[in-house]
């Protein structure tokens, strides 16, 4: 069964290049992203790494706790952890994830058969504080991942979730946004105090209300 938005991510108990780990305690009160990698010792997944790694700041100030999968044991994690933070001038601080019997991938619907019937597809999933899930993002394995959009993705969704605004095409922290279509227009000056402009009466901006 695939998962959808807003279902509940499913919890597991796994071993990890940390240690073994509870994926609800890990996360606590942050928003997750658990994110998975075809094998380890893979080059396209040693750059992910060493990017998420890289970004470490930006996740901590959004309170944002990261995660990833590889198929393959703890132990084969600890050695390719050596070879991301030699080659990619980083430290990985973040648990991997191993999953040699497929439970976790099953759980999260990570291998696409017609792809391969053994490895995970390059799947990331950001899950909210109460444990929805809020995006999912599927590449093949031959294609990187973009994590300049999935920060851009989770200011989105941590904006939204506070506020009755949307997100427009190409949006960027700081940018207007669009009023939720759920506020009379009547309404818009009490609720949207930094102003507005009406292009059309369905399509209403306003600066972003937390900035």
């Amino acid at each position: 069964m695939s998962l959808r938005l807003g279902d509940d991510a499913p919890n597991f108990q796994a071993d990890t290049s940390i240690g073994k780990i509870d994926f609800y305690d890990y996360l606590g009160d942050s928003w997750g992203v658990l994110f998975s990698h075809p094998a380890d010792y893979t080059p396209v997944c040693t750059t992910e790494l060493g990017r998420t790694a890289a970004l470490k700041g930006e996740f901590d100030k959004r309170n944002v706790k990261v995660l990833a999968l590889s198929v393959d044991s703890a132990e084969s994690h600890l050695g390719w952890i050596n070879d991301i933070n030699e080659t990619q001038n980083t430290t990985v601080e973040f648990p991997i994830i191993a999953d040699p019997d497929r439970v976790v991938s099953g759980l999260y619907d990570m291998i696409h058969p017609n792809a391969s019937a053994t490895l995970t597809v390059r799947s990331l999933f950001v899950i909210s504080p109460d444990k929805k899930v809020k995006l999912i993002i599927t590449y093949p394995a031959s294609t990187g991942r973009n994590f300049n959009e999935v920060l851009r993705v989770i200011d989105s969704l941590q904006l939204t979730a506070d506020y009755s605004v949307a997100t427009p095409a190409d949006w960027q922290d700081g940018e207007d946004v669009v009023v939720g279509g759920n506020i009379k227009t009547e309404d818009i000056p009490e609720k949207f105090p930094k102003g507005h402009k009406i292009i059309k009466p369905y399509l209403r901006m306003t600066p972003q209300p937390n900035k």
